[in-house]
């Protein structure tokens, strides 16, 4: 039996993510996930992947936005949920644009400031609609600001798996799930295809490749080897190392911490031998 075990939203794309109880399923995934961006003078957008250091801003949820937190020195910058601008322009992700609205004067100073660089924030609103990669939709699914897709499934015995062939283990925070499950076999999301919970329908698509990010030491924001090193020895494939599972969905809702995945189905996609 698999079960949900843990939810994770990101609301701002890279920086910390916030786990939570019970989540809501828009129809571009999780509430509040990846709908803020850092973009630069080009206004493309900023991760971690060529800024570690914005591992060292958290994100919690307020009654009236989202506090973001400097941990070196703790300072702090309330970000409301609607846009105080009317500043709309195209922001670039990947190979994809969209449309997103500036947030406030006060936020491109304050993330300026403490990353050291220039950018601005900026959200999308209700009427972007940014597509899912057309190669593995169905429906013209939509998502947030999320590299692609707007979902990522891991099983609990999978980082179980790796952190067996690990020096030091790591945590699930590494590799920025949205929902993680517990049961099954190591890597069993690796050949799910459908799949419910609680009445919403969900879909795993494709492997995730995975990249530095997942080197980056989410408390400090050092940069390490692992775990690229220790997966690319068994799972690899393509040229690129696999760990997760992309998911797209059909209906909304809630889902919570200790609900059911039923209705599975299994395609035919080859294992990796561990």
């Amino acid at each position: 039996m698999l079960k949900v075990s843990a939810l994770y939203i990101y609301p701002i794309k890279s920086l910390g993510g916030i786990e939570l109880q019970q989540a809501e399923v828009t129809d571009r995934g999780l509430k509040y996930d990846r709908r803020w961006l850092l973009v630069d003078s080009d206004n493309r957008f900023m991760t971690q992947r060529d800024y570690a250091v914005m591992a060292l801003l958290k994100v919690a949820l307020m009654p009236e936005g989202l506090l973001i937190t400097h941990t070196p020195d703790a300072d702090t910058i309330v970000i409301p949920f609607e846009p105080h601008t009317d500043d709309k322009f195209d922001v670039t992700i990947w190979e994809s644009t969209c449309l997103a609205v500036r947030v406030s004067d006060e936020a491109d100073a304050w993330f300026s400031r403490v990353l050291k660089m220039p950018c601005k924030m900026v959200y999308m609103p209700e009427d972007t609609r940014r597509k899912v990669d057309p190669r593995y939709a169905h429906h013209g699914e939509i998502t947030t600001f999320a590299d692609d897709y707007p979902f990522l499934l891991i099983g609990e015995q999978s980082l179980i798996d790796l952190n067996s062939r690990l020096k030091e283990p790591l945590p699930m925070n590494r590799f920025r799930p949205n929902i993680v499950f517990s049961g099954g076999e190591p890597y069993a999301e690796d050949i799910i295809n459908d799949f419910t919970i609680n009445h919403i329908g969900f879909q795993g698509v494709k492997l995730c490749a995975r990249c530095v990010m997942t080197t980056i030491d989410q408390e400090t924001g050092v940069k390490n080897k692992e775990p690229l090193k220790t997966l690319s020895g068994y799972r690899r494939k393509d040229k690129k190392i696999l760990f997760g599972q992309n998911v797209i969905h059909r209906g909304t809702g809630i889902i919570s911490v200790g609900d059911q995945l039923t209705n599975i189905s299994l395609h035919n996609e080859e294992r990796f031998m561990v």
